[in-house]
């Protein structure tokens, strides 16, 4: 006989095509165990789903009686009762919400757009109404309907985003505007609603419409349209007029997928996957916070990145991943403002505009987070402190934070539910086994089957890693490698691993010893690299080997589990690994060795920042460096972007390699990589960072006596204090550092120096002082005959002369520095003298004259993809159509800057809505 439940809508049950009338409780209690089918629910769990917290006097009995009513309607043999509880024997496909739930879930890995539109369209056909509709049930109504219908609305957007894509507007509108009648405010239904009028071709009906909505949201929630329906209101408004560079792009909304990939070899947790998917709420739902603990190996980030990956679809805002290394012996922990720098990178297009300091970085994260609903993965925290600043504050946001500690901190303060994670079951252990070996090994000898789970101690990193190995050797028999395992474990004991688990050193020593000799050695040698992830160029400076030849042995180490492969070619350890690596090491191969790698590493970080750096700013001060020690590869970094990329990639290992080599005393190279890097740091908005890396520095005396690293450090450092705003500070490292350089006589560093203090001054509103420090740079850089400086200091003398109304004498030197700079090819440079030119013609009243200069320079910044100057350069030149009497270019100007300063989420953009509302009062009263 077949069973078939349809509970998306009124309550629908059917045996064998024949119809079955629930009515009451048994409906509830029959949904209950039809969304739990082929799971057994208790009787606890049941009476609390259907009564709430206004229970029965006797739960128990209260679902007995009801379960026997529900047994007289459907047939008992459709309702099993166990020790622990009830189950419904109903196959999930039957069951049209779970049914429904799996189809989503297979588009969202289809093949292609075709077939995932074709799966979304299946997967939506099956909804007749609401779910559960009739249905008394407080579990259902308060959890799984808003669960269901956040997944059939992401669905649905999904579906229509495809056809959007496709080309096909036939019916949308229509079928929005349903979705909208009984989802009136969700901004993410009323922004495809737009997008598709104006496909269509019904731009003022579009137009309109954001009216209505944004109306609606004032009403009725006293907010503005978020920037999904800015974004789009900004693109109706139509093209940007020919004054305005015609280039620039409609803000785009970035929808991060930072998830890591599932792993494959997942097994189990049912009960702790359920328990997570219990937890989920809706857009109006506070935050969630879920805390995974356990012991390190036991698949707390496996679990997290399962779960994360079926519910992302509940998240259409998009998932945000960070690994914090709370428990990384390779170092430090990462700090809040490090991984907030990463993820504002990810919710922004450009990462050069996060602010400085904790507190504004915290709260520009959690506004952009305001009224989006995303999915946040915290894998591995040290301790709650860590992970309060990468929490969001606003509704319907989900995090999962895994640690060894259990965070009874963020439990108690934010609401943290707490998941604790034990080792595998023995039922779990067989699946993972006969998932990585094949059901016919597993159990052809099951005891030895059994010893091996044991000896692995359930853990399921311990079993990935021996699964590996057996699978290398499919003859070998579970007896022989039960015996192995056994006998590799005495010899381990000793061994003084932080996490005392002898079985797993066991099972990782099993592994190690069947590697070739060439891979070992590499294995050991990569416990000195001191980021979290390492290139595979690094990896052969580790190791001292061509590029080649480590390639075979990373894979090698991948193929055994010994290491993972992470995206873009880089691998990483499992923390319980490397710190076994580094015990080898350590066992192995003598002091002497392991500096020896490190130094390589080192070099190989050095050499190739220094030539990242070069290709940033090819007038920066050279670094004396010499030659590549042996066995170093220096990777090619061909232009500016190359650079930027590589950068943005290693800077987390390039800092970790400047305290590396502080702690290690090679001093040669600490130095070194933190003035080769300073210059992305800067560029990048990393200030708090190269701050950091120039302190840890700055006592160190190099022995090039050439290479004054004190002066140099001061002048690094308070130029880092200027971009914070720490005007005091800045002024006594420069102070020092103008010291410093007149003692050594060094023209061409004081020359530098004064700049810096003379940027300080400008700041401040010191024009006259600054001016004074600007004259001394020129004077210096002409004595010394250095073009690149001399065209620098030009502009900066320039420049102070427009800020105090002489405009001629202004315009003579800025004219001076644009020949330099043309002269050099320095493209920047030229935009920076551009940018001055055009305030200055604006000044002197030749509006023409302005445009074009400012034109000119923005036309250099959007080149450089330099997006904020960029919109900068836009504010300037729309602030001289104001001067010369155009409101009207004004204004699109304006919007055309507000739109770049939007799409880069920069505070900024508050400053340009200042002016357009004082543009449109001025309008007013005109009028």
């Amino acid at each position: 006989m077949r069973l078939q439940a349809r509970l998306l809508g009124p309550l629908e049950v059917s045996v064998d095509g024949v119809p079955v009338r629930l009515t009451g409780r048994p409906s509830g209690l029959f949904a209950v165990l039809a969304m739990s089918a082929g799971s057994v629910v208790s009787a606890e769990r049941l009476a609390t789903a259907v009564w709430g917290d206004d229970l029965p006097g006797n739960p128990r009995a209260s679902v007995q009686t009801n379960m026997t009513r529900l047994r007289q309607l459907i047939g008992a043999q459709f309702v099993e009762t166990t020790a622990v509880g009830y189950l419904l024997r109903i196959p999930p496909e039957q069951v049209d919400a779970l049914r429904f739930l799996e189809l989503v879930d297979l588009a969202a890995s289809a093949p292609d757009r075709g077939t995932e539109s074709r799966t979304l369209t299946d997967a939506l056909a099956l909804w007749r109404g609401d779910p559960f509709e009739g249905m008394r049930s407080v579990w259902l109504a308060e959890t799984e309907t808003p669960r269901l219908v956040e997944r059939y609305l992401g669905a649905a957007e999904r579906r229509i985003d495809l056809d959007l894509a496709a080309g096909r507007h036939d019916g949308l509108v229509s079928e929005l505007r349903d979705l909208i009648a009984r989802h009136p405010l969700r901004e993410s239904l009323w922004a495809r609603l737009l997008d598709t009028l104006d496909a269509a071709g019904r731009r003022a009906e579009a137009l309109e419409q954001y009216e209505t909505i944004r109306r609606r949201l004032a009403e009725e929630l006293g907010a503005d349209p978020g920037p999904q329906l800015r974004e789009i209101h900004v693109k109706l408004l139509g093209a940007v007029p020919s004054t305005v560079p015609a280039a620039t792009p409609a803000p785009q909304v970035i929808v991060p997928r930072q998830l890591p990939t599932d792993h494959a070899g997942f097994v189990g947790r049912d009960k702790a996957l359920a328990a997570m998917d219990s937890r989920l709420g809706d857009a109006n739902s506070p935050t969630v916070i879920t805390v995974i603990g356990g012991a390190a190996g036991v698949g707390k980030t496996a679990l997290a990145i399962r779960w994360a990956h079926r519910v992302a679809p509940w998240f259409p805002d998009g998932q945000l991943h960070a690994n914090l290394r709370g428990f990384d012996p390779s170092g430090t922990p990462r700090t809040p403002q490090e991984v907030l720098r990463g993820f504002l990178a990810a919710l922004q297009p450009n990462g050069q505009q996060v602010p400085h300091g904790l507190d504004a970085q915290v709260g520009l994260y959690r506004s952009l987070l305001s009224r989006r609903r995303m999915l946040i993965v915290l894998d591995n925290a040290r301790d709650a402190e860590q992970v309060r600043p990468l929490l969001p504050s606003s509704p319907g946001s989900h995090v999962v934070v895994t640690s060894r500690d259990d965070l009874t901190g963020l439990i108690v303060a934010e609401g943290a539910r707490p998941l604790p994670l034990d080792v595998l079951t023995p039922q779990e252990g067989w699946q993972l086994l006969e998932q990585r070996l094949g059901a016919q090994r597993a159990h052809s000898d099951p005891s030895a089957t059994d010893e091996v789970i044991e000896r692995c101690a359930r853990l399921p990193l311990a079993l990935s890693v021996m699964a590996a190995r057996a699978a290398r050797r499919p003859d070998t028999p579970m007896r022989a490698l039960a015996l192995e395992l056994a006998n590799t474990r005495s010899e381990l004991d000793a061994f003084a691993l932080n996490d005392p688990m002898t079985d797993v050193r066991a099972v990782f020593s099993w592994s190690y010893r069947t590697l070739t000799g060439a891979a070992a050695r590499l294995f050991r040698l990569l416990s000195v690299h001191p980021g979290p992830e390492v290139s595979v160029a690094a990896a052969a400076a580790a190791g001292g080997l061509p590029i080649a030849h480590t390639r075979r042995l990373l894979s090698e180490l991948h193929a055994t589990h010994m290491i993972t492969e992470s995206a873009g070619d880089r691998f990483a350890f499992h923390d319980l690994l490397r710190a076994y690596s580094a015990e080898q090491a350590q066992q192995t191969d003598t002091e002497q060795q392991r500096y020896e790698a490190l130094l390589r590493v080192l070099d190989h970080y050095l050499q190739t920042a220094n030539a990242a750096s070069v290709a940033l700013d090819p007038y920066r001060v050279p670094i004396p460096i010499g030659q590549p020690r042996d066995g170093v590869t220096v990777e090619t970094v061909a232009d500016h972007r190359e650079a930027v990329k590589w950068f943005a990639t290693e800077r987390p290992a390039l800092v970790a390699s400047i305290q590396r080599a502080v702690h290690a005393r090679a001093d040669e190279f600490a130095w070194r990589i933190a003035w080769a890097i300073s210059g992305f740091l800067d560029m990048a908005g990393y200030w708090d960072e190269r701050a950091a890396a120039i302190h840890a520095t700055l006592h160190i005396a190099p022995q090039d006596t050439d290479w004054p690293w004190q002066a140099i450090g001061h002048r690094s450092l308070g130029h880092a204090y200027v971009r914070m705003g720490r005007f005091a500070d800045a002024h006594r490292h420069l102070g020092q550092a103008l010291d410093l350089f007149r003692e050594r006589g060094d023209q061409v560093g004081q020359a530098r120096t004064h700049l810096n203090i003379g940027i300080v001054l400008d700041r401040q509103g010191e024009h006259a002082k600054g001016l004074t420090h600007s004259l001394a740079a020129l004077s210096l850089y002409r004595a010394e005959g250095h073009l690149a400086g001399q065209a620098d200091a030009l502009n900066a003398v320039g420049w102070d002369h427009a800020q105090l109304g002489e405009f001629e004498q202004a315009l003579t030197y800025c004219r001076q520095s644009l020949d330099i700079h043309l002269q050099l090819d320095h493209r920047h440079g030229q935009a920076d003298v551009w940018d001055s030119l055009g305030y200055i013609q604006r000044s002197l009243g030749r509006y023409e004259d302005a445009y074009a200069g400012y034109r000119q320079a923005i036309d250099i910044f959007r080149d450089l993809g330099d997006r904020f100057d960029e919109a900068t350069t836009l504010v300037n030149l729309a602030d001289a159509h104001v001067a010369a009497g155009d409101p009207a270019t004004a204004r699109s100007t304006y919007l055309a800057a507000s739109a770049i300063f939007d799409e880069l989420r920069h505070p900024d953009a508050a400053m340009v809505q200042g002016k357009l509302a004082a543009l449109d009062e001025g309008h007013a009263a005109d009028s």
